[in-house]
């Protein structure tokens, strides 16, 4: 496994990158933006951590969605500020896949690195089930998505959210049962994450983000994926 660290502090990077060879990665460390970008083109790694704010012309928002414009590979970002939620929501509107703050603990940098890549690697299960009514199409197995014939890019995150609900299609998943089989136990507390996922899924797959058909929300409770009725083509 590859990992590009993105950071403009050299002690930040060399930290990082200490940590992750430890856990066996190989480490590929970028300055900048743009370096960075080159880098990631270039290396094409498993794992982006990337920093926010950088000097230069290309901060790490921007190389988040020039990412997201060829690939799903797991991206997660570091802020020096102090975490609130539309910090993260931001980071996520950009195609991020976490979001850590500064100063950063090395143990749960660790355990969200095997979170993240743990979503990224899962398959679905032996008798997951895809799903096709014409306008949405999922194929869990291949992890493709399809809204109106047209493919969707979805992020690790995104799609395992998806297959979890799809999983449990008809029948509400909580909030605490989302961030453990999606995220992990890791973020059980973090409870603002599945209400901005699924803010993001229903941008994606929707034919109408703000009335949705197929993720609803059981309020105070959790979510639930429903099933629609085929579309029938006129011939």
């Amino acid at each position: 496994m590859k990992a590009l660290i993105i950071d403009d502090e050299q002690a930040i990077r060399d930290a990082l990158g200490r940590k992750l060879k430890r856990e066996g990665f190989e480490v590929v460390l970028c300055g900048d933006g743009l370096e960075g970008l080159r880098a990631f083109h270039a290396e094409r790694p498993d794992l982006v951590i990337l920093d926010i704010v950088m000097p230069g012309g290309m901060d790490g928002l921007t190389v988040c969605q020039r990412i997201r414009e060829i690939e799903d590979t797991p991206i997660m970002m570091l802020s020096a500020q102090a975490i609130r939620e539309e910090d993260i929501v931001e980071g996520l509107n950009a195609g991020a896949d976490e979001y850590l703050t500064k100063p950063i603990r090395l143990n749960e940098f660790s355990a969200r690195v095997n979170a993240l890549m743990r979503r990224s690697q899962s398959l679905a299960s032996d008798n997951a089930q895809g799903y096709n009514d014409g306008y949405l199409s999922v194929d869990l197995h291949r992890r493709h998505v399809h809204v109106n014939g047209r493919k969707v890019h979805l992020t690790p995150t995104e799609f395992k959210l998806l297959a979890i609900l799809l999983e449990n299609a008809g029948r509400v998943v909580t909030q605490r049962d989302l961030l453990e089989q999606v995220w992990g136990r890791e973020y059980i507390d973090d409870i603002y994450y599945p209400r901005v996922y699924i803010s993001q899924l229903r941008r994606k797959v929707e034919p109408d983000p703000a009335n949705p058909i197929y993720v609803l929300t059981e309020h105070r409770i959790g979510y639930r994926f429903e099933r629609q009725s085929p579309i029938q083509n006129d011939t």
